[in-house]
Protein backbone atom coordinates (compact mmCIF):
# COMPACT_ATOMS: atom_id res chain seq x y z
CA UNK A 1 0.00 0.00 0.00
CA UNK A 2 1.41 3.37 -1.03
CA UNK A 3 0.17 5.92 1.50
CA UNK A 4 1.53 9.39 0.83
CA UNK A 5 1.34 11.44 4.00
CA UNK A 6 3.33 14.21 2.30
CA UNK A 7 0.04 15.17 0.71
CA UNK A 8 -1.23 16.24 4.11
CA UNK A 9 1.36 18.99 4.02
CA UNK A 10 1.05 19.91 0.35
CA UNK A 11 -0.49 23.32 -0.43
CA UNK A 12 -4.26 23.11 -0.83
CA UNK A 13 -5.92 26.34 -1.91
CA UNK A 14 -9.61 26.57 -1.03
CA UNK A 15 -12.49 29.01 -1.07
CA UNK A 16 -15.36 28.56 1.40
CA UNK A 17 -18.62 30.45 0.95
CA UNK A 18 -21.65 30.29 3.23
CA UNK A 19 -24.96 31.26 1.62
CA UNK A 20 -28.56 31.13 2.69
CA UNK A 21 -30.17 30.33 -0.66
CA UNK A 22 -28.98 28.35 -3.71
CA UNK A 23 -27.22 30.26 -6.50
CA UNK A 24 -26.32 29.28 -10.06
CA UNK A 25 -22.76 28.01 -9.88
CA UNK A 26 -22.17 27.53 -13.61
CA UNK A 27 -24.36 27.78 -16.67
CA UNK A 28 -23.16 24.56 -18.29
CA UNK A 29 -21.06 21.50 -17.52
CA UNK A 30 -17.76 20.96 -19.32
CA UNK A 31 -17.54 17.62 -21.14
CA UNK A 32 -14.40 16.69 -19.14
CA UNK A 33 -16.05 17.44 -15.78
CA UNK A 34 -17.47 14.67 -13.63
CA UNK A 35 -20.56 15.78 -11.70
CA UNK A 36 -21.80 13.71 -8.77
CA UNK A 37 -25.17 14.31 -7.11
CA UNK A 38 -25.36 11.90 -4.15
CA UNK A 39 -28.72 10.49 -3.14
CA UNK A 40 -30.01 11.61 0.25
CA UNK A 41 -30.84 9.04 2.94
CA UNK A 42 -33.36 9.37 5.78
CA UNK A 43 -31.49 7.44 8.50
CA UNK A 44 -31.01 8.59 12.08
CA UNK A 45 -27.27 9.34 12.19
CA UNK A 46 -25.10 9.02 15.29
CA UNK A 47 -22.57 11.85 14.99
CA UNK A 48 -20.17 13.68 17.32
CA UNK A 49 -21.53 16.37 19.61
CA UNK A 50 -25.21 15.97 18.79
CA UNK A 51 -28.21 13.91 19.82
CA UNK A 52 -29.01 12.32 23.17
CA UNK A 53 -26.47 12.20 25.96
CA UNK A 54 -26.08 9.48 28.53
CA UNK A 55 -26.27 10.78 32.12
CA UNK A 56 -23.99 9.48 34.88
CA UNK A 57 -23.63 6.53 32.49
CA UNK A 58 -22.10 5.53 29.17
CA UNK A 59 -23.03 3.69 25.99
CA UNK A 60 -23.67 0.06 26.85
CA UNK A 61 -24.98 0.77 30.35
CA UNK A 62 -28.42 -0.04 31.73
CA UNK A 63 -30.79 2.94 32.02
CA UNK A 64 -32.39 4.21 35.22
CA UNK A 65 -35.38 2.17 36.34
CA UNK A 66 -38.77 3.89 36.42
CA UNK A 67 -39.13 7.67 36.38
CA UNK A 68 -36.24 8.44 38.72
CA UNK A 69 -32.56 9.23 38.14
CA UNK A 70 -29.30 9.87 39.96
CA UNK A 71 -26.95 12.83 39.73
CA UNK A 72 -24.18 14.66 41.52
CA UNK A 73 -22.35 11.64 42.90
CA UNK A 74 -19.28 9.74 41.66
CA UNK A 75 -20.13 7.42 38.78
CA UNK A 76 -21.08 3.86 39.68
CA UNK A 77 -19.44 1.93 36.87
CA UNK A 78 -21.43 -0.95 35.43
CA UNK A 79 -19.99 -4.12 33.96
CA UNK A 80 -19.53 -3.81 30.19
CA UNK A 81 -19.85 -6.67 27.72
CA UNK A 82 -18.68 -4.75 24.65
CA UNK A 83 -22.19 -3.98 23.35
CA UNK A 84 -22.52 -0.19 22.94
CA UNK A 85 -26.28 -0.15 22.41
CA UNK A 86 -28.53 1.35 25.08
CA UNK A 87 -31.90 -0.38 25.36
CA UNK A 88 -34.64 2.27 25.50
CA UNK A 89 -32.58 5.26 24.42
CA UNK A 90 -30.67 6.25 21.26
CA UNK A 91 -26.95 5.58 21.17
CA UNK A 92 -24.95 8.65 22.13
CA UNK A 93 -21.66 10.39 21.37
CA UNK A 94 -21.78 12.43 24.60
CA UNK A 95 -21.55 11.16 28.18
CA UNK A 96 -22.79 13.86 30.55
CA UNK A 97 -21.60 13.78 34.16
CA UNK A 98 -22.73 16.18 36.85
CA UNK A 99 -20.84 15.95 40.13
CA UNK A 100 -20.83 18.01 43.32
CA UNK A 101 -17.83 20.04 44.43
CA UNK A 102 -17.46 18.01 47.64
CA UNK A 103 -16.58 14.85 45.75
CA UNK A 104 -13.91 16.45 43.57
CA UNK A 105 -12.25 18.46 46.39
CA UNK A 106 -12.81 16.55 49.64
CA UNK A 107 -9.87 18.40 51.22
CA UNK A 108 -8.86 21.97 50.46
CA UNK A 109 -6.82 22.10 47.23
CA UNK A 110 -6.62 18.30 47.08
CA UNK A 111 -8.44 17.33 43.90
CA UNK A 112 -9.65 13.87 42.98
CA UNK A 113 -8.78 14.15 39.32
CA UNK A 114 -8.77 10.37 39.13
CA UNK A 115 -12.59 10.55 39.03
CA UNK A 116 -12.50 12.82 35.99
CA UNK A 117 -9.69 10.83 34.37
CA UNK A 118 -11.65 7.60 34.65
CA UNK A 119 -14.79 9.21 33.22
CA UNK A 120 -12.83 10.60 30.26
CA UNK A 121 -11.16 7.28 29.51
CA UNK A 122 -14.42 5.35 29.78
CA UNK A 123 -16.29 7.81 27.57
CA UNK A 124 -13.66 7.58 24.85
CA UNK A 125 -13.63 3.79 25.05
CA UNK A 126 -17.40 3.82 24.50
CA UNK A 127 -17.29 6.13 21.48
CA UNK A 128 -18.22 9.23 23.46
CA UNK A 129 -16.77 12.49 24.75
CA UNK A 130 -17.42 13.77 28.26
CA UNK A 131 -19.62 16.78 29.05
CA UNK A 132 -18.96 17.90 32.61
CA UNK A 133 -20.51 20.06 35.29
CA UNK A 134 -18.99 20.65 38.71
CA UNK A 135 -22.03 21.80 40.69
CA UNK A 136 -21.19 23.71 43.90
CA UNK A 137 -23.86 21.81 45.85
CA UNK A 138 -27.32 20.28 45.66
CA UNK A 139 -29.90 20.02 48.42
CA UNK A 140 -29.52 18.25 51.76
CA UNK A 141 -26.44 17.30 53.76
CA UNK A 142 -25.32 14.57 51.34
CA UNK A 143 -25.14 17.18 48.59
CA UNK A 144 -23.65 20.03 50.61
CA UNK A 145 -20.47 21.99 49.91
CA UNK A 146 -17.24 20.25 50.99
CA UNK A 147 -16.97 19.69 54.73
CA UNK A 148 -13.81 21.78 54.96
CA UNK A 149 -15.57 24.71 53.30
CA UNK A 150 -18.63 24.35 55.54
CA UNK A 151 -16.33 24.67 58.55
CA UNK A 152 -14.95 27.93 57.15
CA UNK A 153 -18.31 29.64 56.52
CA UNK A 154 -20.44 28.02 59.20
CA UNK A 155 -23.93 26.57 59.02
CA UNK A 156 -25.98 29.75 58.73
CA UNK A 157 -26.08 32.43 56.06
CA UNK A 158 -26.06 35.95 57.51
CA UNK A 159 -28.72 37.48 55.29
CA UNK A 160 -28.86 40.87 57.00
CA UNK A 161 -31.28 43.03 55.01
CA UNK A 162 -31.24 40.64 52.06
CA UNK A 163 -34.13 38.35 51.23
CA UNK A 164 -33.15 34.67 51.71
CA UNK A 165 -32.61 32.62 48.55
CA UNK A 166 -34.08 29.14 48.91
CA UNK A 167 -31.59 27.43 46.57
CA UNK A 168 -28.42 28.84 48.20
CA UNK A 169 -26.64 26.45 50.57
CA UNK A 170 -23.91 29.02 51.28
CA UNK A 171 -23.56 32.74 50.67
CA UNK A 172 -21.73 33.36 47.38
CA UNK A 173 -20.94 36.87 48.60
CA UNK A 174 -18.55 35.44 51.17
CA UNK A 175 -15.13 36.19 49.69
CA UNK A 176 -14.08 32.61 50.27
CA UNK A 177 -16.71 31.26 47.89
CA UNK A 178 -15.43 32.81 44.66
CA UNK A 179 -11.86 32.24 45.82
CA UNK A 180 -12.11 28.53 46.62
CA UNK A 181 -14.67 27.46 44.02
CA UNK A 182 -12.76 29.54 41.49
CA UNK A 183 -9.53 27.78 42.46
CA UNK A 184 -11.15 24.44 41.65
CA UNK A 185 -12.34 25.61 38.24
CA UNK A 186 -8.95 27.09 37.36
CA UNK A 187 -7.17 23.92 38.43
CA UNK A 188 -9.58 21.89 36.31
CA UNK A 189 -8.89 24.12 33.31
CA UNK A 190 -5.14 23.83 33.79
CA UNK A 191 -5.45 20.06 33.65
CA UNK A 192 -8.20 19.46 31.10
CA UNK A 193 -8.70 22.43 28.78
CA UNK A 194 -8.43 21.12 25.23
CA UNK A 195 -8.51 17.45 26.26
CA UNK A 196 -9.59 15.42 23.18
CA UNK A 197 -12.13 13.53 25.28
CA UNK A 198 -13.78 16.62 26.79
CA UNK A 199 -16.87 17.73 24.84
CA UNK A 200 -17.80 20.78 26.93
CA UNK A 201 -17.88 22.18 30.45
CA UNK A 202 -20.92 23.78 32.07
CA UNK A 203 -20.39 27.31 33.36
CA UNK A 204 -22.08 26.71 36.69
CA UNK A 205 -21.56 29.21 39.51
CA UNK A 206 -24.32 29.22 42.12
CA UNK A 207 -27.53 27.62 43.34
CA UNK A 208 -28.68 24.07 43.95
CA UNK A 209 -27.38 21.67 41.27
CA UNK A 210 -25.45 24.62 39.84
CA UNK A 211 -28.55 25.82 37.98
CA UNK A 212 -28.01 29.50 38.79
CA UNK A 213 -30.88 30.29 41.17
CA UNK A 214 -30.46 33.80 42.54
CA UNK A 215 -27.64 34.72 40.16
CA UNK A 216 -29.32 38.07 39.53
CA UNK A 217 -28.65 38.97 43.18
CA UNK A 218 -24.88 38.63 42.89
CA UNK A 219 -22.74 41.72 43.14
CA UNK A 220 -20.74 42.70 40.07
CA UNK A 221 -17.50 41.70 41.81
CA UNK A 222 -18.71 38.20 42.73
CA UNK A 223 -20.41 37.57 39.40
CA UNK A 224 -17.35 38.50 37.40
CA UNK A 225 -14.95 36.57 39.65
CA UNK A 226 -16.98 33.37 39.25
CA UNK A 227 -17.45 33.74 35.49
CA UNK A 228 -13.80 34.70 34.97
CA UNK A 229 -12.66 31.49 36.63
CA UNK A 230 -14.27 29.55 33.76
CA UNK A 231 -13.57 31.84 30.83
CA UNK A 232 -9.91 32.27 31.75
CA UNK A 233 -9.32 28.59 32.55
CA UNK A 234 -11.08 27.18 29.48
CA UNK A 235 -9.95 28.79 26.24
CA UNK A 236 -10.24 25.74 23.96
CA UNK A 237 -12.91 23.43 25.38
CA UNK A 238 -16.42 24.80 24.75
CA UNK A 239 -18.23 26.37 27.70
CA UNK A 240 -22.00 26.09 28.13
CA UNK A 241 -23.58 28.56 30.55
CA UNK A 242 -26.80 27.94 32.41
CA UNK A 243 -29.51 30.38 31.35
CA UNK A 244 -29.31 32.46 34.53
CA UNK A 245 -29.93 36.20 34.33
CA UNK A 246 -29.29 38.99 31.86
CA UNK A 247 -26.18 40.37 33.54
CA UNK A 248 -24.46 37.03 34.09
CA UNK A 249 -25.11 35.59 30.65
CA UNK A 250 -24.19 38.78 28.87
CA UNK A 251 -21.00 39.22 30.89
CA UNK A 252 -19.89 35.67 30.04
CA UNK A 253 -20.43 36.44 26.35
CA UNK A 254 -18.01 39.38 26.55
CA UNK A 255 -15.22 37.06 27.70
CA UNK A 256 -15.42 34.31 25.04
CA UNK A 257 -17.90 32.42 22.87
CA UNK A 258 -20.24 30.60 25.24
CA UNK A 259 -23.16 28.27 24.57
CA UNK A 260 -26.18 27.94 26.82
CA UNK A 261 -28.33 25.28 28.45
CA UNK A 262 -31.46 24.89 30.55
CA UNK A 263 -32.43 21.97 32.77
CA UNK A 264 -36.23 21.79 32.61
CA UNK A 265 -37.25 21.28 28.98
CA UNK A 266 -40.83 20.04 28.83
CA UNK A 267 -42.30 21.86 31.82
CA UNK A 268 -45.76 22.71 30.52
CA UNK A 269 -47.22 22.83 34.00
CA UNK A 270 -45.32 20.61 36.44
CA UNK A 271 -45.78 23.06 39.31
CA UNK A 272 -48.26 25.44 37.73
CA UNK A 273 -50.87 24.95 40.46
CA UNK A 274 -48.40 26.21 43.06
CA UNK A 275 -46.94 28.99 40.91
CA UNK A 276 -50.00 30.83 39.64
CA UNK A 277 -49.79 29.01 36.32
CA UNK A 278 -46.09 29.76 35.71
CA UNK A 279 -44.10 27.29 33.59
CA UNK A 280 -40.61 27.17 32.13
CA UNK A 281 -41.74 26.48 28.56
CA UNK A 282 -44.33 29.25 28.40
CA UNK A 283 -43.18 31.88 30.88
CA UNK A 284 -39.39 31.78 31.15
CA UNK A 285 -37.38 30.17 28.36
CA UNK A 286 -38.88 32.00 25.34
CA UNK A 287 -38.49 35.34 27.09
CA UNK A 288 -35.08 34.78 28.69
CA UNK A 289 -33.47 33.56 25.48
CA UNK A 290 -34.15 37.02 24.08
CA UNK A 291 -33.68 39.23 27.16
CA UNK A 292 -30.47 37.48 28.23
CA UNK A 293 -29.01 38.08 24.77
CA UNK A 294 -28.36 34.45 23.82
CA UNK A 295 -30.75 33.95 20.90
CA UNK A 296 -27.94 33.97 18.30
CA UNK A 297 -25.25 32.25 20.35
CA UNK A 298 -26.02 28.91 18.66
CA UNK A 299 -24.13 30.16 15.61
CA UNK A 300 -20.80 29.70 17.38
CA UNK A 301 -21.38 27.66 20.57
CA UNK A 302 -23.63 24.69 21.42
CA UNK A 303 -27.11 24.70 22.92
CA UNK A 304 -27.51 21.68 25.21
CA UNK A 305 -30.88 21.07 26.85
CA UNK A 306 -32.11 18.79 29.62
CA UNK A 307 -35.46 17.15 30.20
CA UNK A 308 -37.72 18.25 33.03
CA UNK A 309 -38.37 15.08 34.98
CA UNK A 310 -38.21 12.15 32.57
CA UNK A 311 -40.18 10.92 29.57
CA UNK A 312 -41.97 8.47 31.83
CA UNK A 313 -43.09 11.30 34.08
CA UNK A 314 -44.31 13.23 31.04
CA UNK A 315 -46.49 10.30 30.07
CA UNK A 316 -47.54 8.76 33.38
CA UNK A 317 -47.78 11.74 35.76
CA UNK A 318 -48.27 14.79 33.56
CA UNK A 319 -50.46 13.01 31.02
CA UNK A 320 -48.68 14.42 27.96
CA UNK A 321 -50.04 13.38 24.58
CA UNK A 322 -48.11 13.09 21.33
CA UNK A 323 -49.11 16.64 20.42
CA UNK A 324 -47.51 17.95 23.62
CA UNK A 325 -44.29 16.07 22.95
CA UNK A 326 -44.09 17.34 19.38
CA UNK A 327 -44.69 20.91 20.57
CA UNK A 328 -41.81 20.61 23.05
CA UNK A 329 -39.48 19.12 20.45
CA UNK A 330 -40.38 21.83 17.93
CA UNK A 331 -39.58 24.56 20.47
CA UNK A 332 -36.12 23.10 21.07
CA UNK A 333 -35.44 23.01 17.34
CA UNK A 334 -36.45 26.66 17.12
CA UNK A 335 -33.84 27.32 19.82
CA UNK A 336 -31.20 25.43 17.76
CA UNK A 337 -30.61 22.48 20.07
CA UNK A 338 -27.52 20.32 19.51
CA UNK A 339 -27.75 17.82 22.36
CA UNK A 340 -30.33 16.59 24.86
CA UNK A 341 -30.01 14.99 28.28
CA UNK A 342 -32.95 12.66 28.88
CA UNK A 343 -31.34 11.59 32.18
CA UNK A 344 -30.67 8.05 30.93
CA UNK A 345 -34.35 7.28 31.28
CA UNK A 346 -36.22 5.31 28.61
CA UNK A 347 -38.18 6.74 25.70
CA UNK A 348 -41.77 5.39 25.60
CA UNK A 349 -42.09 3.21 22.51
CA UNK A 350 -45.15 5.11 21.32
CA UNK A 351 -43.05 8.29 21.10
CA UNK A 352 -40.05 6.72 19.39
CA UNK A 353 -41.05 7.96 15.93
CA UNK A 354 -41.22 11.51 17.28
CA UNK A 355 -37.76 11.13 18.80
CA UNK A 356 -36.36 9.73 15.54
CA UNK A 357 -37.72 12.68 13.57
CA UNK A 358 -36.30 15.05 16.20
CA UNK A 359 -32.86 13.44 16.01
CA UNK A 360 -32.77 13.95 12.23
CA UNK A 361 -32.99 17.71 12.82
CA UNK A 362 -31.05 18.14 16.06
CA UNK A 363 -27.62 19.73 15.65
CA UNK A 364 -26.07 19.43 12.19
CA UNK A 365 -27.01 17.06 9.35
CA UNK A 366 -24.75 17.33 6.34
CA UNK A 367 -25.82 16.36 2.83
CA UNK A 368 -23.39 16.64 -0.06
CA UNK A 369 -25.68 17.83 -2.84
CA UNK A 370 -23.14 18.22 -5.64
CA UNK A 371 -19.47 17.43 -6.17
CA UNK A 372 -17.63 18.08 -9.44
CA UNK A 373 -14.05 17.45 -10.54
CA UNK A 374 -12.09 16.84 -13.77
CA UNK A 375 -12.01 13.34 -15.19
CA UNK A 376 -8.26 13.70 -15.77
CA UNK A 377 -5.51 15.43 -13.78
CA UNK A 378 -1.75 15.60 -14.29
CA UNK A 379 1.05 14.81 -11.89
CA UNK A 380 2.61 18.01 -10.54
CA UNK A 381 -0.62 19.78 -11.46
CA UNK A 382 -3.90 20.88 -9.91
CA UNK A 383 -7.09 18.94 -9.35
CA UNK A 384 -9.84 21.52 -8.99
CA UNK A 385 -13.15 20.60 -7.42
CA UNK A 386 -16.42 22.28 -6.47
CA UNK A 387 -18.83 21.16 -3.78
CA UNK A 388 -22.28 22.19 -2.58
CA UNK A 389 -23.33 21.08 0.88
CA UNK A 390 -26.63 21.44 2.67
CA UNK A 391 -26.93 21.44 6.45
CA UNK A 392 -30.47 20.20 7.12
CA UNK A 393 -30.03 20.43 10.89
CA UNK A 394 -30.63 23.45 13.08
CA UNK A 395 -27.03 24.17 14.14
CA UNK A 396 -23.46 23.97 12.88
CA UNK A 397 -20.82 21.50 14.01
CA UNK A 398 -18.73 23.22 16.68
CA UNK A 399 -15.61 21.09 16.22
CA UNK A 400 -13.24 21.69 13.32
CA UNK A 401 -13.27 18.22 11.87
CA UNK A 402 -11.37 18.40 8.57
CA UNK A 403 -12.73 17.63 5.14
CA UNK A 404 -10.34 15.05 3.70
CA UNK A 405 -10.13 13.86 0.09
CA UNK A 406 -8.27 10.74 -0.99
CA UNK A 407 -7.37 9.12 -4.28
CA UNK A 408 -7.21 5.33 -4.04
CA UNK A 409 -6.74 2.26 -6.16
CA UNK A 410 -5.69 -1.34 -5.46
CA UNK A 411 -2.04 -0.33 -5.12
CA UNK A 412 -1.76 3.28 -4.03
CA UNK A 413 -3.52 5.78 -1.78
CA UNK A 414 -2.87 9.49 -1.42
CA UNK A 415 -4.75 11.68 1.03
CA UNK A 416 -5.29 15.45 0.98
CA UNK A 417 -6.21 17.50 4.04
CA UNK A 418 -8.27 20.54 3.03
CA UNK A 419 -8.72 23.79 4.93
CA UNK A 420 -12.51 23.54 5.10
CA UNK A 421 -13.96 25.02 8.29
CA UNK A 422 -17.19 23.13 8.86
CA UNK A 423 -17.96 25.24 11.94
CA UNK A 424 -19.11 27.91 9.48
CA UNK A 425 -21.60 25.59 7.76
CA UNK A 426 -24.81 26.99 9.22
CA UNK A 427 -28.23 25.53 8.39
CA UNK A 428 -28.95 25.97 4.70
CA UNK A 429 -26.62 25.88 1.71
CA UNK A 430 -22.83 26.11 1.83
CA UNK A 431 -20.22 26.06 -0.95
CA UNK A 432 -16.69 24.77 -0.65
CA UNK A 433 -14.43 24.86 -3.71
CA UNK A 434 -10.70 24.44 -4.18
CA UNK A 435 -7.69 22.82 -5.79
CA UNK A 436 -5.52 19.89 -4.74
CA UNK A 437 -1.93 19.74 -5.95
CA UNK A 438 -1.02 16.29 -7.25
CA UNK A 439 2.53 15.32 -6.20
CA UNK A 440 5.06 14.84 -8.98
CA UNK A 441 5.90 11.34 -7.72
CA UNK A 442 2.32 10.05 -7.63
CA UNK A 443 2.04 6.87 -9.74
CA UNK A 444 -0.11 7.46 -12.84
CA UNK A 445 -3.27 5.45 -13.32
CA UNK A 446 -6.96 5.30 -12.51
CA UNK A 447 -8.09 6.16 -8.99
CA UNK A 448 -11.29 6.25 -6.98
CA UNK A 449 -11.87 9.72 -5.53
CA UNK A 450 -13.39 9.65 -2.04
CA UNK A 451 -14.03 12.14 0.73
CA UNK A 452 -14.81 12.19 4.43
CA UNK A 453 -15.21 14.47 7.42
CA UNK A 454 -12.54 13.00 9.65
CA UNK A 455 -11.15 13.10 13.15
CA UNK A 456 -8.72 15.92 13.81
CA UNK A 457 -5.27 14.67 12.97
CA UNK A 458 -3.09 14.50 16.08
CA UNK A 459 -0.20 12.56 14.51
CA UNK A 460 1.19 13.15 11.02
CA UNK A 461 2.06 9.49 10.52
CA UNK A 462 -1.52 8.29 11.00
CA UNK A 463 -4.13 8.17 8.26
CA UNK A 464 -7.30 10.25 8.85
CA UNK A 465 -10.27 8.34 10.26
CA UNK A 466 -13.80 9.35 9.15
CA UNK A 467 -15.90 10.52 12.09
CA UNK A 468 -19.03 12.24 10.73
CA UNK A 469 -21.62 10.27 8.79
CA UNK A 470 -23.28 12.14 5.94
CA UNK A 471 -26.95 11.81 5.05
CA UNK A 472 -26.11 10.37 1.63
CA UNK A 473 -25.62 7.00 -0.02
CA UNK A 474 -22.20 5.73 -1.04
CA UNK A 475 -20.53 5.14 2.32
CA UNK A 476 -17.72 2.58 2.24
CA UNK A 477 -17.17 0.08 5.07
CA UNK A 478 -14.41 2.31 6.46
CA UNK A 479 -16.58 5.45 6.45
CA UNK A 480 -15.48 7.23 3.25
CA UNK A 481 -17.84 8.35 0.48
CA UNK A 482 -17.16 7.40 -3.13
CA UNK A 483 -17.45 10.21 -5.67
CA UNK A 484 -16.23 8.50 -8.84
CA UNK A 485 -13.17 7.72 -10.96
CA UNK A 486 -10.29 9.96 -11.99
CA UNK A 487 -7.23 9.37 -14.17
CA UNK A 488 -3.83 10.70 -13.11
CA UNK A 489 -1.47 11.20 -16.06
CA UNK A 490 2.26 11.73 -16.40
Amino acid sequence: MYFNLKALLCPVFMVSICILTPILVQSQIDAETVVVRPKEIDDVLVNPGIGFTTFQRFNGDTLNAGAGWTEGFPIEYQSFDGNLSVHGQPRSTIAYWRVYWKFIEPEKHEYRWNLVDQALVTAMQRGQRLMLRIAPYGTGTERDVPDWYRKIVGNEIKWGQRKPVDKWAVDPEDEEYAAYFGDLIRAMGDRYDGHPGLEAVDLSIVGAWGEGAGSHLLTKKTREALVDAYTEAFRVTPLIALLMDEQTNQYARTKRKVGWRVDCIGDLGFWADDQNGWTHMYDFYPQAIITHGVRDDWKYAPVSLEICGTFLRWRDEEGYEKEDVKYIFDQTLKWHISSFNAKSSPVPSEWQYLVDDWLKKMGYRFILRRFSYPSVANRNGKLTFESWWENKGVAPCYQKYPLVIRLRNEIDTITFLTEADITTWLPGDNLYDGSLFIPADMPPGKYQIELALAERIQELDRAPTPIIRLAIEGETPDGWYEMGKITIKE
